[in-house]
């Protein structure tokens, strides 16, 4: 952005708000020698953690609607600018290779686009219209899932996104790490992350950025196992595209099925790589993938309901 095109008149003061006051603890970082700025740096972590925590009972409640809304083939988007943005994106494109979903089922919308991500563009946040241009690009519906993203709250951009998101009746969702007390989201669900000052006054990269992405992971981590894409603890909804993943395939059949390595190669491979039709197979003692496709049909593609019915038959 030019110096001219800069606007010199800030219509709020947002002094006020808790990510942007002043840390007493910190005040004299630079003179302070590096063990000392590891070590205050180490302590104030601990504030996100309890910033999650406080705001326990609004994540479940996130969890199960958006969970509900994509069994019904909604879709969840997170959406910010900033450092808010990018952590929304990271989450979402983490979804395909972790939980093999399709890339559409969560997605993530920074202001700027994807050039955004990579080099700053925060002038475009202060645009209350582009959320909204920016979700009906997406063809976002009342289906959809929104988590809007600020951690001043004060964000036009996500602002704007999530009134548009209100008025055609999707999910709506806010995640902003002052209290309610300072800023007002007009959302369904309003999760609150208060982690106080920052160490670098202002800096929301720090401590909020961290309880978000907390609160992230939590988020599409547990909606995932509501959806099936895990069993136990293991994330069976994977497929082995490259060494890594083929070896904790082979772990996780192995462990699941409690069959040999060799075995559970032999069934990965039957499979077409997918780790939880090999299980399926193991489990059953059905080698037909074809069969087996439809069990998984017949049970909304969670092999925990595939076992349970194998089971139920079983004991007819």
């Amino acid at each position: 952005m030019n110096n001219h095109d800069f606007n010199l008149q800030p219509s709020v003061d947002r002094g006020h708000l808790t990510t942007e006051l002043v840390n007493a603890k910190s005040i004299d970082l630079e003179e302070r020698d590096t063990q000392s700025l590891v070590d205050i740096f180490v302590k104030e972590d601990i504030n996100p953690q309890l910033a999650v925590s406080n705001a326990k009972d609004d994540i479940v409640r996130a969890i199960d609607e958006i969970s509900s809304r994509l069994k019904t083939g909604g879709r969840l988007f997170y959406l910010g600018a900033g450092t808010s943005g990018r952590l929304g994106v990271l989450d979402a494109v983490e979804c395909p290779p972790t939980f093999c979903t399709d890339p559409n089922l969560i997605q993530g919308i920074i202001a700027g686009g994807e050039s955004a991500l990579i080099r700053s563009s925060e002038g475009l946040e202060d645009q209350d219209f582009a959320g909204k241009i920016d979700l009906k690009k997406k063809n976002f519906n009342s289906k959809d899932s929104l988590i809007g993203i600020s951690a001043g709250g004060t964000t036009p951009y996500v602002l704007g996104a999530l009134n548009y998101a209100l008025s055609i009746n999707s999910l709506t969702i806010s995640i902003t790490c002052v209290p309610k007390s300072q800023v007002s989201m007009r959302s369904d669900i309003d999760i609150r992350l208060v982690t106080g000052p920052e160490l670098l006054t202002g800096s929301t990269r720090l401590k909020a950025g961290t309880a978000t992405k907390m609160a992230l992971n939590i988020i599409s981590t547990c909606v995932m196992v509501r959806l099936g894409k895990t069993y136990s603890n293991y994330m069976v909804d994977l497929s082995a595209t490259n060494e890594k993943l083929l070896d904790r395939s082979l772990r996780i059949i192995r462990d699941l099925a409690n069959i040999d390595r060799n075995t559970s190669l032999h069934l990965l491979s039957q499979s077409k790589g997918s780790v939880k039709k090999a299980l399926l197979m193991a489990i059953s003692g059905i080698s037909d993938l074809e069969k087996i496709d439809q069990l998984l049909v017949d049970n909304n593609d969670n092999l925990n309901e595939a076992i349970a019915s194998i089971k139920k038959n079983e004991s007819r």
